[in-house]
C-alpha cells in the first residue's frame, strides 16, 4: 500500500508548475500533450499541476477546452460516463482522458496520485480508475452522480473555505473524502495559489485536523 506524506503531497502539487523545481522524487517523464500537464515521478507517482490562480481557472479552464477535435465547456452540466459507469463532467473527464492513455503508452501504473486545481480533477477520476490513492488540493466538483462510488475513500480532497473553484460546478459533488480546512482571513481570489493552500495544510496538520500522512485504506 502506498502512503504519503501530505505536507510531502503539497510541496510536489506547488513545485509542479515548474518541473525543474521536482528534484525529490526525481522527475522520469512529462506527458507532451499540448493541453495537458502532468508527470511521473521516480516511484510511479503521478503529479498533475492545474491551474494556480483562480484568474487563470476562470479564463482558462472555464472557456472552451480543445482536446483532439473536441470542444468542452468547462463551464456547463455536459457530463459523460467514465468506464465504470460513473457520470463525471465532460471536460474533466476528457482531461483525465489523455492522462490514462499517456500513461498506458509509456507503460505506468500510478502508486499514488497528487494534483491541484485542474490537476485535483483528474485526481478524483484517476484515483477511482486505478483504485490507488492520492491527494488533490483546491479541488473543483467533478461527479454528477451522488453518494460514494468504488473507491471513493481513496481519494483525499484538501480545499479552502474561501476558494471558489471547490465550489464549482454547483450542482456537482466530489469524489472522496473532502476537508474543508477553515481561514483565519479570507484571501479571496488569491485563495486558490497552492502557495497560500501550503501555509494552511502546515496549520491543519500541527492542530491535527488532517492526517500526517495519506493512504487511503
Amino acid at each position: 500500500m502506498s502512503v504519503f506524506s501530505i505536507d510531502g503531497a503539497a510541496i510536489l502539487a506547488e513545485a509542479s508548475y515548474q518541473s525543474k523545481r521536482i528534484t525529490k522524487p526525481k522527475l522520469l517523464k512529462s506527458c507532451p500533450h499540448e493541453d495537458v500537464q502532468a508527470h511521473v515521478l521516480d516511484g510511479d507517482i503521478l503529479l498533475l499541476p492545474g491551474s494556480n490562480s483562480l484568474q487563470d481557472y476562470l479564463l482558462y479552464n472555464l472557456r472552451p477546452l480543445r482536446l483532439g477535435r473536441q470542444k468542452y465547456r468547462m463551464d456547463d452540466e455536459t457530463t459523460a460516463k467514465g468506464a465504470s459507469g460513473t457520470i463525471w463532467h465532460q471536460g474533466f473527464l476528457a482531461y483525465s482522458v489523455v492522462v490514462f492513455e499517456w500513461l498506458k503508452d509509456i507503460k505506468v501504473r500510478p502508486k499514488f496520485i497528487i494534483g491541484h486545481s485542474l490537476g485535483a480533477a483528474a485526481t478524483q477520476i484517476l484515483t477511482k480508475s486505478y483504485g490507488v490513492p492520492g491527494i488533490g488540493f483546491a479541488a473543483p466538483r467533478t461527479k454528477a452522480n451522488r453518494g460514494p462510488v468504488k473507491n471513493h475513500e481513496k481519494c483525499l480532497i484538501i480545499n479552502r473555505v474561501d476558494d471558489i473553484v471547490p465550489k464549482v460546478p454547483s450542482s456537482f459533488v466530489h469524489m472522496g473524502v473532502v476537508k474543508e480546512l477553515k481561514v483565519e482571513s479570507n484571501r479571496k481570489f488569491t485563495a486558490h495559489s497552492m502557495k497560500h493552500y501550503r501555509k494552511i495544510v502546515k496549520a491543519a496538520l500541527a492542530h491535527k485536523v488532517i492526517p500526517q500522512n495519506w493512504s487511503g485504506g
